[in-house]
């Protein structure tokens, strides 16, 4: 059965950063509040992942790993959830906090670290849950 959730995760399978983003995730996913997702990975070092990585139009190619966070439509197509609040300034996230979409792209600036952490994951992770009482896009 397919789920409400879609986490899009864009990486690359020479990637540190992207297999430790990827543990994360299904650790994450093991736990019951979570259980309305699932992960796709789209390795962009391939034509499939490129080509979802480009129609996701969201994330910087120099910021990978990034996630995207869809919701299922009334006809079973996963469509990207937007943001409440495009141009807020996110605690949590920081600037890894994609701006159109709910989803996280590396920051790998001092201030990121070039880490996306555990607590960035439920963050994001809870604010697709509470666009549940919006329509899908």
């Amino acid at each position: 059965m397919e789920k409400p959730f879609r986490i899009m995760v864009f990486g690359k399978t020479s990637c540190d950063k992207c297999k430790a983003l990827n543990r994360r995730l299904d650790r994450l996913m093991t736990e019951p509040r979570w259980q309305d997702f699932e992960k796709v990975y789209c390795d962009v070092e391939t034509e499939d992942g490129l080509i979802a990585f480009c129609r996701a139009q969201c994330a910087n190619p120099n910021r990978i790993p990034a996630l995207l966070v869809a919701r299922r439509g009334d006809d079973g197509r996963y469509q990207p959830l937007p943001v409440a609040r495009p141009a807020a300034t996110d605690a949590q996230c920081g600037s890894s906090h994609l701006y159109q979409f709910v989803g996280l792209q590396t920051d790998y600036s001092e201030t990121g670290s070039g880490l996306i952490t555990p607590q960035m994951l439920e963050a994001v992770l809870g604010e697709a849950q509470g666009a549940v009482g919006s329509p899908p896009p």
